[in-house]
């Protein structure tokens, strides 16, 4: 290995073992930009709702031929003959599981109404963890990618792929929490989640739907189960996905929107969810919950207005908003 490319391993994993830290860090350049509910979450006003959106009533639009965003796989601070962070993370830092799999791209947001383009998992990783690298490399010296971004929360600048963050309550006052390992994720290693989270992202070429994408992120967060579905997959006749979307239709499974939101260390933008399982359709669907996942660890957490710490903001965020409107989503239990 050269010593240039020594050198970047070194200082990713200095971004690795400080995420926390380095995220207040972040947070601390913008102190003029709103954040979601008191959290370091940033966001623009009107994305957060006054009221949770059941998920249903969420309109997506699809903008096949998108403009292209103002900066595109940046240079700077890579070893060289690297042309993207992607390139370097692959060879020099790979986590697990890093494919360049079909993904969305937010365009644009006025909730309840979100406007799509089509996009690639790398597009958000050549921005989104350079711009960390280089707050984790800053040794006074400045920051000229964060520059050249600017307002993180303008969706044209750079290829704003959104990831769904849900926290999943029981009827009976519990969520369900992660511990991201950094061995093991490409985003917020080292922090605590809520769960399921994944990038919003389709299996082939089908129109984008928020439920089916979270239904898998069920199966594969909660159950272990494989994310490779296999050819001819139809997430329709899965068994699973009838399951849950059944419980869904009875009432028994609710889910919300809640709002959006960006992370100020990686520029990741989270759409923000809260699922109300039932006690007893918890147990039918999830009694096999993973203790460790491929992602990290999984437990269940009181649902008591707490948040975990060091917790990813999207994290913070939701749990907060899940609290702020637990009358709404836990009407029996907040009333108790």
């Amino acid at each position: 290995m050269r010593e240039d490319e020594a050198r970047w391993r070194e200082l990713r994993g200095v971004l690795d073992g400080g995420r926390g830290w380095l995220g207040e860090a972040a947070g601390a350049l913008y102190p003029d930009v709103p954040r979601v509910a008191g959290t370091a979450l940033l966001c623009r006003d009107g994305w957060v709702p006054d009221v949770p959106v059941p998920l249903a009533g969420v309109r997506l639009e699809w903008e096949a031929r998108a403009v292209p965003p103002a900066v595109v796989d940046p240079p700077d601070g890579l070893p060289s003959g690297y042309r993207t962070y992607a390139d370097a993370m692959a060879a020099l830092a790979p986590p697990r599981v890093f494919e360049n799999r079909p993904a969305y791209r937010l365009l644009a947001a006025a909730p309840p109404v979100l406007r799509l383009g089509p996009a690639r998992y790398f597009d958000g990783v050549n921005v989104g963890e350079a711009v960390a690298h280089e707050l984790a490399a800053c040794e006074g010296g400045g920051l000229p990618l964060r520059d050249r971004i600017g307002d993180p929360c303008d969706l044209s600048r750079r290829a704003a792929l959104p990831a769904i963050t849900t926290v999943t309550l029981t009827a009976s006052g519990s969520y369900v929490l992660h511990w991201r390992d950094p061995a093991k994720v490409a985003h917020a290693g080292g922090l605590h989640q809520v769960m399921p989270v994944g990038v919003f992202q389709p299996l082939g070429g089908e129109p984008p739907d928020m439920w089916e994408c979270m239904v898998r992120e069920y199966a594969e967060e909660l159950l272990g189960m494989d994310e490779h579905y296999g050819e001819g997959f139809v997430q329709a006749e899965w068994p699973f996905h009838r399951e849950m979307t059944a419980a869904r239709d009875g009432g028994r499974v609710r889910p919300y929107f809640l709002g959006l939101g960006v992370d100020p260390l990686t520029f990741a933008l989270d759409l923000l969810t809260a699922v109300v399982i039932d006690d007893d359709v918890f147990r039918d669907l999830f009694g096999g919950l993973v203790a460790v996942n491929a992602e990290g660890e999984v437990s269940l957490a009181p649902f008591d207005g707490t948040v975990p710490q060091p917790v990813q903001p999207a994290g913070a965020a939701a749990l907060a908003l899940a609290w702020r409107h637990r009358r709404t989503l836990l009407p029996a239990l907040s009333s108790r």
